[in-house]
């Protein structure tokens, strides 16, 4: 797991997932594509395979209004107007043409639609005026600085650029050589209406350009994106044919470019199905199923008796390795590579003196916590309100005779037996938990001894991925029970005290597997609380890690899971790092500055969470 305290500060740059998390729900209204995906990169671009628009890091490091308005303006201008209003078709021809300048034709005609899109924006959508204006006056200000610059080192055909916006923008700069006529014909894109228009106009700036300038531009201040060539693929299984001699589309807005690549996506999932059910296993032997049972036994299990039934038909559950699931687009785009392995933590050893000492450092605390909550529950199951309007009738009726507005009515509070709540504790299974190992265990011993003695059902996982097995086309993860819902009070104290730390953390995806279970309880209050030692870290999982678990909390969030994260730290937490987590889990993160707190920060969660189930009911 990597941590926060990078060695240079600037390698230390997080993103706002919230922020981020926002231009994604905006970006996928104003396209109407739900499925749409939003990242950060240098400049703005369209990357339709992964169904991702990208907004320009340009904005960091400004003021928060510029930087929430500059990322405002990107999404408008990529979801609310290169979306629909960009021609391909006049794309793919303008890239047909031949020209000893493509990098400086290129960049102008974007510059030119970007113009064209802004304005068609503000005339529609008023309210994005203010988020343009921003835009204008910061970018102004860089493309006069970089025209000094590029002035000055004779990059001709860059100083042409930053001189094209702020011509667009009623700014005049001039460069010795350069005709008067080129800024002429490039106002005439204040009349375009479509991408045509503008290629037009670029096209005779081009005429012109080709013969002053003898080198491209440098520097890229725009850039498209995929290339329009690249078509989504075309699959096909065998058995399938109906689709082969279609002709593809014609795909004339970006859209409809998105569009097919997402169906593409849905059709070859579909018709791998199809495939699997209409003709079965591929891998069969040739001789048929019958020769299927000929092979040798893989694998055994010893059955448990202990119990109820098994939840989800996980018959098996306590073998010790279960056949592996693939995530397919169930738990987000940053895991679509993941198998992921569920099974029993095995015992290993006798932890009995171990376990017996955590006890009994423990008990007051746990004995209580036990005793307040117990009262606070009786309370509330005896407590009485007297004197309502509405409720049962009170046998004292004087009140009718005498007073004028009788209030002779009460309601006592329906006594409840055990607490409307359920708990899971997801904990980081990563090589960095290895020096804290000791003090989790007594914490994740604690947290299951109290809510066993309240009898609330309660699931602990710990979950990691494989480091040394991880590749491009899969990422093993796994998630080991300590304790499971159906398992109620049967003590797991041996199994708690013999977990191991492994090698990598994949927290969104884990959190989001956590809340396909939770989903299906039918308690009323339903909390989930992860034990972390530091920020997602795995295979191709870095910043979008940090995204991809923000997401996680706020989907949880929305189907009515409390969240909860405990930050495990063996030194005093920087500001810094606090924001970072609290970004990721806004303010239902906390932290243990020292090893010693581990035990009390979790007393501390699960009496809060406890408080709040009491009160409510």
């Amino acid at each position: 797991m990597a941590s926060v305290n990078r060695f240079i500060q600037f390698n230390n740059e997080t993103i706002d997932t919230k922020l981020l998390h926002q231009m994604e729900m905006l970006a996928g209204a104003l396209a109407d594509a739900p499925y749409l995906k939003v990242t950060t990169r240098k400049l703005v671009e369209l990357r339709p395979s992964e169904a991702a628009m990208s907004i320009s890091v340009f904005w960091r490091h400004r003021s928060k209004r510029v930087e929430r308005n500059g990322y405002l303006s990107d999404i408008y201008l990529m979801a609310g107007g290169f979306w629909r209003d960009f021609s391909l078709a006049a794309w793919r021809e303008f890239k047909k043409s031949k020209t000893t300048l493509p990098n400086l034709r290129e960049q102008l005609l974007l510059c030119a639609e970007e113009f064209r899109l802004s304005e068609k924006i503000k005339a529609a959508r008023p309210g994005t005026v203010a988020a343009f204006d921003i835009r204008d006056m910061v970018y102004k200000e860089y493309h006069k600085d970089q025209s000094k610059q590029n002035l000055k080192k004779g990059f001709k055909a860059d100083f042409l650029i930053n001189a094209a916006y702020l011509r667009l923008r009623n700014v005049e700069i001039e460069m010795e050589g350069l005709p008067r006529a080129l800024s002429l014909i490039w106002t005439e894109l204040y009349d375009a209406k479509t991408t045509m228009d503008s290629i037009r106009v670029v096209d005779q700036i081009m005429d012109r350009a080709e013969f002053m300038f003898e080198t491209d531009a440098i520097h890229s201040y725009y850039t498209f994106g995929e290339a329009l060539e690249k078509v989504p693929p075309f699959h096909y299984h065998e058995g399938i044919e109906s689709d082969r001699a279609e002709e593809p589309e014609e795909i004339d807005t970006i859209e409809e470019w998105f569009q097919s690549w997402h169906r593409e996506t849905e059709m070859s999932e579909a018709s791998a199905m199809e495939f699997e059910l209409e003709r079965g296993d591929s891998q069969l032997a040739e001789g048929g199923r019958e020769e299927e049972g000929t092979g040798d036994v893989e694998q055994t299990a010893k059955g448990d008796s202990r119990g109820e039934h098994l939840e989800d038909g996980d018959a098996d559950d306590r073998q010790m390795t279960s056949k592996p699931k693939k995530a397919e687009g169930q738990f987000g785009s940053a895991n679509d590579q993941v198998v992921y392995y569920e099974s029993r933590s095995q015992v290993d050893g006798d932890h009995r003196l171990e376990i017996e000492d955590w006890r009994q450092k423990q008990a007051p605390y746990v004995r209580a916590l036990l005793k307040e909550l117990k009262k606070r529950m009786t309370q509330r199951q005896e407590g009485v309100r007297s004197n309502l309007n509405a409720g049962r009738l009170s046998k004292k009726l004087v009140p009718l005779a005498i007073e004028e507005r009788p209030k002779p009515f009460y309601r006592k509070t329906a006594p409840s037996k055990e607490l409307d709540a359920v708990f899971c504790l997801l904990i980081d299974g990563s090589a960095s938990m290895l020096d804290k190992l000791e003090e989790t265990k007594q914490a994740v011993l604690l947290f299951h001894d109290v809510l066993r003695g309240l009898n609330v059902p309660h699931e602990i996982v710990l979950f990691y991925e494989d480091a040394y097995e991880a590749s491009d086309a899969e990422q093993p993860n796994y998630f080991e029970w300590m304790h499971k819902f159906e398992d109620r009070g049967i003590d797991h104290a041996k199994e708690i005290a013999s977990f191991e730390a492994h090698e990598d953390n994949r927290d969104g995806f884990a959190i989001r597997w956590m809340n396909g279970r939770l989903k299906r309880r039918t308690e009323k209050h339903r909390f989930l609380l992860v034990f972390s030692d530091g920020e997602p870290s795995a295979y191709n999982y870095a910043q979008n890690g940090i995204v991809d678990t923000a997401n996680a909390v706020a989907e949880a969030k929305k189907q009515g899971i409390e969240v909860l994260h405990l930050f495990l730290s063996s030194e005093s937490i920087s500001e810094e790092q606090a924001a970072f987590y609290q970004m990721m889990y806004g303010n239902k993160s906390v932290s243990a500055d020292s090893l010693e707190q581990f035990v009390e920060q979790t007393l501390r969660l699960l009496k809060r969470s406890l408080h709040l189930v009491i009160q409510t009911g």
